[in-house]
C-alpha cells in the first residue's frame, strides 16, 4: 500500500508545474495576438500600396498625355493596344470609368493588362486584395454631407473596417466623414457597405470615427482627387 503522503503529492499539479503552464499559455496566446497584428499590418501596407501606385499612375498618365486616363479622346490612336476612347470633357464619367484600366495597363502606368467591356469584370478592372473592384471615377459616392462630384479612387468593398480605419490613421485624419480619404457605399457589383456598420453615424464627438472594433467585413473607401 502506498505511503499517504507519497500519494498526496500526485494527486495534482504544484505551484511550479502550473506557473510554467501558464507561461507557456501566456507565449502561445502573445505568439498568436503578434502573429495577428503581423497579418493586419502586411495587409494595410499592401492596401495602401496598391492605392498609392494607382494615384501615382493616375497623375503620371495625365503629364504624358494632357488628358484623364477613360476620358482620353485620342486612346486607340496614342496608346498601343488601348481599344476605348473617352469623350475628352475632362470628367471620368460612366463607362470611362472602366476605360480608365485600359488606358493605364497599355500606357505601361500599372501591372497588368485590362481591356475595357462595357460591363466590368477581372478582365477590365483590377481588384482589391480581398476581392472586390476598384474604380477612378468622377462622382459624389462618398460619405459627406452634402457630397459633391469630384474625381475619386475607390478602394472596392469587402474592406474589414479594422484595415480601413488603420489605413486612414497612416494616410489620413482618421475619420471616414472628413479629409482626403471618407467612407464609401460603392458596391462594385455586389453587397453595397452599411455606414452604420462601418463608422459612427450619429451626431456627437464620435461621429465619423470607424467602427474598428465592430467586426464588420464588408467596408469600403474613397481617396478624393
Amino acid at each position: 500500500m502506498p505511503h499517504p503522503h507519497f500519494a498526496r503529492r500526485q494527486s495534482g499539479f504544484t505551484l511550479i508545474e502550473i506557473a510554467i503552464v501558464l507561461v507557456i499559455i501566456g507565449l502561445l496566446l502573445g505568439g498568436i495576438l503578434k502573429g495577428q497584428e503581423l497579418i493586419t499590418s502586411a495587409r494595410v501596407r499592401n492596401i495602401i500600396a496598391q492605392l498609392d501606385g494607382t494615384k501615382a499612375a493616375f497623375f503620371g498618365f495625365q503629364d504624358r498625355y494632357r488628358a484623364l486616363p477613360g476620358d482620353f479622346s485620342a486612346a486607340t490612336t496614342q496608346i498601343s493596344g488601348a481599344t476605348q476612347n473617352g469623350n475628352g470633357d475632362g470628367q471620368i464619367l460612366g463607362t470611362e470609368a472602366i476605360a480608365v484600366w485600359d488606358h493605364l495597363s497599355h500606357a505601361g502606368f500599372i501591372n497588368g493588362t485590362y481591356v475595357y467591356a462595357a460591363a466590368e469584370s477581372a478582365t477590365t478592372t483590377p481588384n482589391n486584395p480581398y476581392g472586390a473592384r476598384l474604380q477612378l471615377i468622377y462622382d459624389n459616392v462618398y460619405a459627406d454631407a452634402a457630397p459633391t462630384s469630384r474625381t475619386n479612387l475607390k478602394t472596392g468593398p469587402q474592406i474589414p473596417v479594422n484595415i480601413l480605419a488603420e489605413i486612414d490613421r497612416k494616410i489620413d485624419d482618421g475619420n471616414a466623414l472628413r479629409g482626403t480619404m471618407r467612407f464609401s457605399a460603392y458596391a462594385a457589383g455586389g453587397v453595397a457597405p452599411t455606414a452604420a456598420n462601418c463608422y459612427e453615424t450619429a451626431a456627437g464627438a464620435t461621429q465619423g470615427e470607424w467602427k474598428a472594433g465592430g467586426g464588420e467585413t464588408n467596408c469600403g473607401a474613397a481617396i478624393l482627387f
